[in-house]
């Protein structure tokens, strides 16, 4: 079978029904469709929907609570704890935002650090949501062993993303989101289920030797970026978001696919920022405005016909993506196909012609 095309919204109909299915309240369970197609939209689809059937699992088992209470309590005049009550890490996440720009309105900045929470997805979700709402982030989020220390050969640090939005002034947003690996640890996964090789020098295998096998990569060690300074990045992450939130930290997350024995307990932090806090927003546009004309009029290096903002392309393929809808390879289809037939979900999007 070759791989699909669907398009956007019957996507995420589909993903919304099946998480339903799935005992989510409807709303939830529209959230996180939408966040995932958004990660296939944006060109990661190691964060998109080929996740489900592993989200599913975790469902099934009762380490994710289909229903959370995600609490806030609001514990300083510009800081905040969410309790994300062991529900999907997405729901946890987007209520941390939303109460840092609230705290942010108030006091300039806001500090939001979240525990019991669960793997949430492409971290881009959050700072974007930040921008949408005119407020400059910092997401951060601590996550299953993936990478080792500098000097280490087993896993103990998560891959761990950075994240980061300022808002534009017209010219468009910053929006950085990446891995402390050198590749995510989804693309890698997903090479796997393709059987597709990875590129030397991104993994090494469970008995520490290098690999370009995606399935003795995903099972072994990904490989930090910029060697020892993406493995401290990787600790930092692990510090703010694991030891400073109350969530698991130091090699505590548990793994999504391989650990079902209890929740994750997760840890993130989120940072809001207002854009005005030293000046007023008008002149702050205006700066961005000159920072983006300046980047992209800097003399191009061989081979590039242009300088793109970081999250640029990312919002190119998403709009490429609306009009032309998201490919989806073989085996994801087949997944999603057996999902759809073990909850009774209509699969007709999924279907070829």
């Amino acid at each position: 079978m070759a791989e699909l095309t669907v398009p956007v919204v019957a996507l995420q109909d589909f993903a919304a029904a099946v998480f339903a299915r799935a005992c989510l309240r409807q709303d939830d369970a529209q959230t996180i469709a939408a966040d995932l197609v958004a990660a296939d939209m944006r060109g990661l689809a190691s964060h998109g929907v080929s996740r489900i059937p592993m989200y599913l699992e975790r469902l099934r088992r009762g380490v994710v609570n289909p229903q959370p209470n995600v609490a806030v309590h609001r514990l300083w005049p510009a800081a905040s704890l969410v309790d994300g009550d062991n529900g999907m890490g997405f729901l946890a996440a987007h209520k941390a935002v939303d109460e840092a720009i609230d705290l942010a309105r108030q006091s300039g900045v806001g500090l939001v650090g979240v525990r019991r929470s669960t793997h949430f997805g492409m971290s881009a979700l959050y700072v974007k949501q930040a921008s949408d709402a005119g407020f400059i982030s910092l997401v951060f989020t601590n996550s299953s062993p993936a990478l080792p220390v500098w000097g280490g050969r087993t896993t103990f640090l998560g891959a761990a993303p950075f994240a980061a939005g300022v808002p534009g002034g017209g010219e468009g947003d910053y929006l950085l989101d990446m891995a402390m690996t050198v590749i995510a640890r989804g693309k890698i996964r997903l090479a796997a289920k393709q059987g597709l090789a990875i590129e030397p020098g991104l993994a090494l295998d469970k008995t520490g030797a290098p690999t370009t096998n995606a399935s003795d990569a995903f099972e072994g060690v990904c490989l930090p970026f910029g060697g020892h300074k993406g493995a401290a990045l990787a600790m930092l992450m692990d510090l703010l978001c694991g030891v400073l939130t109350g969530a698991n930290f130091g090699g505590e997350v548990k793994s999504l696919y391989f650990d079902h024995s209890e929740p994750q307990n997760v840890g993130h932090l989120v940072i809001a920022l207002r854009p005005d806090l030293f000046m007023p927003k008008d002149e702050f546009d205006q700066r961005m405005n000159a920072f983006t004309t300046r980047v992209k009029g800097l003399p191009r290096a061989l081979g590039f016909n242009e300088i793109l903002m970081p999250g640029e392309p990312e919002d190119r393929k998403a709009a490429k993506s609306l009009k032309e809808g998201i490919s989806l390879p073989a085996a994801v289809v087949a997944d999603l196909r057996e999902e759809a037939r073990r909850l009774e979900v209509a699969a007709d999007v999924l279907s070829a012609g």
